[in-house]
């Protein structure tokens, strides 16, 4: 039998934690129904409008902005560019006339949500976080349902319409693991030594760059070695500064793989020991379903702060440490990973408090939704 053709919108994007979990939902449902049309909304000049288009998918942009924290002449633009992508999104849902639209959070799909709800489309929205931001908040009056990655959001969102799914994972990181000799010529590095794997994100972590390099020694002198991806913005910096420190200790570059950004993730789970890393939700909900021991560091710069009540998720069940960004970063970076390495137990507990909050089949129930959704 000839399975339905539908016509679904995906909108998220600004960052990798958004565009992720909705190419993950996009896969599912081409998987289901393959003569679908799925088109992505996204903004303008933000890397989903180059990595949708990797995956296959269309994607169109929207003039929409987020707000800056400083004095900025862009955020005087800001109502201007909010009106232009919601008439943008207008037009595009007439065009479309889509069955169902899915946010997964960031400032594009907004615009989108809300002219769909006006326009009488279903909507769904994917919470990732284990706090609501305003928009969501917004939007959530009208949507069919809200699936979401944490308990105790019914403080937020109308009760009724809530699923708990978790977050989607990519289809790569739920594949086994290679071996971890392997992983580790992957970055020039040797299986002999415990590895510290730092995630700043695609772009970077300044305050995480900069506690790791304070430490960077004292990691090598301690018998381990570092997978560090740094980031873009900060990698000629860390370069420069490491062939600097190798100039009058050679030794240390064996044990050192400096990157910009690691493309196969499953080799860099497969290689660490312990995981340094921002706690994003799909970087949190990755980081569950490979059950290594982490240290959070959640980022200041973000709305509502979620990125603390991600991490603070996993440390009240015992599944991971956090450090705040301040003073003795660095040091406090170095206390956390000599506790987790030097006690097999501690290392052990924390691995099966992860894989106990993993949500492996999440991007299969949020499609079970969505289809609940289009077959009513």
């Amino acid at each position: 039998m000839q399975k339905e053709a539908y016509r679904i919108i995906m909108s998220g994007g600004g960052t990798g934690g958004h565009i992720f979990p909705a190419i993950s939902i996009a896969d599912e449902m081409r998987r289901r129904y393959p003569d679908s049309q799925i088109l992505f909304v996204g903004a303008e000049g933000r890397m989903e409008m180059t990595r949708v288009p990797q995956c296959g998918y269309q994607i169109e942009g929207l003039p929409i902005a987020g707000m800056q924290r400083s004095l900025s002449l862009s955020n005087l633009l800001l109502p201007f560019k909010v009106i232009r992508s919601l008439y943008k999104a207008y037009k595009i849902i007439r065009r479309v006339r889509p069955h169902i639209v899915v946010g997964t959070g960031g400032y594009a799909s907004a615009p989108v949500l809300f002219a769909a709800s006006m326009m009488g489309i279903p909507t769904l929205i994917q919470e990732q976080n284990g706090f609501a931001g305003l928009t969501n908040k917004i939007l959530s009056r009208r949507a069919a349902k809200i699936c979401v990655a944490y308990e105790g959001l019914e403080k937020v969102f109308p009760a009724s319409r809530i699923v708990f799914t978790g977050n989607p994972i990519r289809a790569s990181i739920l594949s086994p693991l290679p071996e971890r000799a392997t992983a580790l010529k992957t970055f020039d590095l040797g299986a002999e030594r415990k590895t510290i794997a730092v995630l700043g994100g695609s772009l970077g972590a300044r305050e995480v760059n900069k506690a790791v390099f304070s430490i960077i020694r004292e990691i090598v002198d301690s018998g381990y070695q570092v997978i560090w991806q740094c980031g873009k913005l900060y990698f000629q910096q860390y370069k420069d500064s490491l062939e600097e420190l190798y100039a009058s200790h050679s030794e240390y570059r064996q044990y050192i793989h400096l990157c910009a950004f690691v493309e196969n993730m499953n080799d860099l789970y497969s290689s660490a020991n312990v995981i340094i890393s921002r706690s994003g939700a799909s970087t949190v909900s990755e980081l569950c379903v490979i059950g290594k021991p982490c240290i959070l560091i959640p980022s200041p710069n973000v709305a509502e702060n979620h990125q603390w009540h991600n991490a603070m998720a996993l440390v009240k069940r015992g599944a991971a440490y956090i450090e705040e960004e301040g003073e003795n970063l660095g040091s406090r970076i170095m206390k956390d990973i000599n506790d987790i390495l030097s006690s097999p137990s501690t290392a052990q507990q924390m691995s099966l408090a992860l894989h106990r909050m993993a949500r492996r089949e999440a991007t299969s129930h949020i499609a079970d939704q969505i289809e609940l959704i289009l077959n009513r």
